[in-house]
């Protein structure tokens, strides 16, 4: 079978040669000179004229399994396995333009055939296919030590660990600022970032929760100080490379956002009973516009849980998807090998840190107005927005 060959005929003769083609047969010449139909080992035409068109596709089916041998031999030594590939790749189809089009992905290995076969060969020989990652994988949850009690399934997650990790943290830095955790008389670094939290949270308290004598007010104080400082931390350990953010996830964001608002709506029943809720119905208001402003009242009030929850969890995860979009171009670029984008991508990395810079802005300003609202609505809880 090795000393046949493949001839190109483009003349009369061997048109009219050809005529008496049936399916199932092939021309080719062989060393002698004489003519044969045959098949090559594979059931791959050889010999076939391609100035006729209903030899062609037969003759680029046939070319095709030859690039492709030709490409993954060295990956794949088993020709049945690559036949296959080549199969996958045409299919049987009889369109000459779309079989040169794999033709030309193959020769120059790239295009959307080329990465096809990469793919199909990956799965022969038990490769992982390559795959594209998403900007959003960074905040996929993942189960580390899975536990189930029945039918309620609990498990210890990424997310568990970094919020632990956060809380340890915290607690260290706390403990190492008091006097039994070796803090000095005169204040070193961390003890000055612990008193200048302690007096932000102080004046806060002070200034946004009004109607209060300075000791009622100090009841509050220990929860918000305890909110800031868990929702500052937790934004900052999310900008460490490889890490997780906690706050990206509206689960977390909302589990906090309302368990406070249930908190505040207890503390505002305790100060003012059932008189509470008047904030829905303010003084002054005609008659027939009061059931329409009692539902939009509470439909107001009710949704705060709900916007303290997604303003984080949107704020922090837009921000790190944005870094994560512009850093993987970033990159891109330098991995060109080519001048040209390598000095295109100081352009892209400045706008890369400037975001990192504003991202680690946000993920600050966040815990901030977080903090805020929590005295404002204390405050609308206890005044009744007086």
């Amino acid at each position: 079978m090795n000393n046949f060959r493949r001839i190109f005929r483009f003349d009369e003769q061997s048109l009219n040669s050809s005529s008496s083609y049936t399916a199932g047969t092939s021309f080719g010449t062989q060393a002698d000179g004489s003519d044969s139909s045959i098949y090559n080992n594979h059931g791959i035409y050889e010999g076939l004229d391609p100035t006729t068109s209903e030899n062609k596709a037969d003759f680029l089916r046939g070319e095709i399994f030859e690039n492709v041998k030709k490409i993954f031999k060295k990956d794949c030594p088993d020709e049945n396995k690559l036949l296959s590939i080549a199969e996958d790749l045409h299919n049987d189809e009889d369109n000459t333009y779309y079989l040169n089009e794999i033709l030309e992905h193959l020769k120059n290995k790239k295009g959307d055939h080329y990465d096809f076969a990469q793919q199909q060969l990956n799965k022969i020989v038990g490769g992982t296919p390559p795959t594209i990652t998403s900007p959003l994988d960074q905040f996929e949850i993942i189960s580390w030590i899975p536990i189930e009690i029945g039918d309620l399934y609990l498990s210890f997650t990424n997310s568990s660990l970094f919020m632990l990790l956060t809380l340890s943290l915290v607690l260290l830095l706390f403990h190492f600022v008091t006097k039994k955790g070796g803090g000095k008389l005169v204040p070193n670094a961390w003890q000055s970032l612990v008193e200048l939290l302690y007096d932000f949270v102080l004046n806060l308290v002070n200034e946004q929760i009004g109607g209060l004598s300075g000791n009622v007010k100090q009841k509050y104080f220990p929860c918000i100080s305890v909110t800031l400082t868990f929702s500052l931390f937790r934004n900052l350990q999310g900008m460490i490379p490889y890490s997780f953010t906690v706050t990206s996830h509206f689960l977390i964001t909302f589990g906090l956002s309302f368990s406070l608002f249930i908190g505040i709506t207890i503390v505002g029943f305790q100060r003012n009973g059932l008189h509470f809720l008047s904030f829905s119905l303010p003084a002054g208001v005609p008659l027939p516009l009061a059931p329409f402003l009692v539902l939009l009242e509470l439909i107001s009030y009710c949704f705060r849980a709900l916007s303290l929850g997604i303003r984080l969890f949107a704020n922090m995860m837009a921000g790190h998807s944005l870094v994560k979009i512009l850093s993987g171009f970033t990159w891109t670029m330098l991995c060109m090998n080519d001048l040209f984008y390598f000095i295109g991508d100081l352009g892209p990395l400045f706008i890369v840190l400037a975001l990192t810079g504003l991202e680690l802005g946000v993920a600050i300003s966040q815990a901030h107005v977080s903090t805020i609202s929590i005295c404002i609505y204390l405050n609308d809880a206890t005044n009744l927005h007086q």
